[in-house]
């Protein structure tokens, strides 16, 4: 694939995850990571999705702050900060392919777990908060997928689903740039480094058509079928990445 396919599709992925998680309320981590894992490498592939959360979960957060739980978001963003830093350092130290494998193997094991699991248990209080905070952040340094962890702890907290969705934007944006800097700081951006200056304002650029169109299809796309779309290009993305790691690895 030259540059120019890649950037296309590339821009593409972005565009597509970003209408899903306007309308549904996730759907940037679970399709741009292994999709951008498999075009640019995992590392990097990773690194620009989290930048792109940042900006799309700040931007989505603009229409939707006045169902944002801000006192969850308080103590689930410095536990995120928590699981970022050791994550950044594995990203630094293991392989290519083996980080392949273990984004294709987050993206699915997180996919089988949210949807398969039978009703759970409730566990109120702050401690389930926090440490869904710390493994989402952990899970989003090094795969780009936070969102499977924090469904299981709105089931677990039997958190109201608008309040829900609303407040995964700032966590998203905060886990996005906790990411970006601790494996920038930390040295573990890949083996490209930081990608180009122009990366940023191009990702500004899709990500804001994609909430503009995804504002538009949320008053006539069902959010169940944005969802199950999301979940099957996830799956698609997550299969591949994997295979493809595991034939590295052998």
């Amino acid at each position: 694939m030259g540059p120019v396919e890649l950037v296309v599709v590339a821009a593409l992925a972005v565009l597509v995850g970003t209408v899903l998680q306007r309308v549904s309320g996730t759907g940037v981590g679970l399709v741009v990571a292994p999709t951008l894992a498999l075009l640019i490498g995992p590392a990097s592939g990773v690194l620009v999705t989290n930048a792109t959360t940042t900006v799309s979960g700040f931007l989505i957060m603009l229409s939707v702050r006045r169902d944002v739980d801000w006192r969850r978001y308080a103590l689930i963003a410095p536990a995120a900060a928590v699981g970022a830093v050791p994550a950044a350092l594995l990203v630094r130290e293991l392989p290519a392919a083996w980080l392949q494998v273990v984004i294709g193997a987050v993206v699915l094991a997180a996919l089988a777990t949210t949807f398969g699991l039978p009703r759970l248990p409730e566990w109120p209080g702050r401690l389930p908060t926090v440490l869904a905070g710390a493994i989402g952040g952990f899970f989003n340094t090094t795969a780009g997928v936070a969102a499977p962890v924090m469904v299981i702890h709105s089931r677990l907290a039997r958190w109201d689903h608008r309040s829900f969705a609303a407040t995964l934007q700032p966590v998203f944006m905060t886990m996005g740039a906790l990411s970006v800097l601790t494996k920038t700081l930390l040295g573990a951006a890949g083996p490209g480094g930081v990608p180009p200056w122009w990366i940023a304002p191009g990702v500004v650029a899709v990500v804001v058509l994609g909430v503009l169109l995804g504002g538009v299809l949320a008053r006539r796309v069902p959010t169940a079928a944005a969802r199950t779309l999301a979940l099957v290009l996830a799956g698609a993305g997550g299969t591949l990445t994997l295979v493809r790691g595991l034939l590295g690895v052998a």
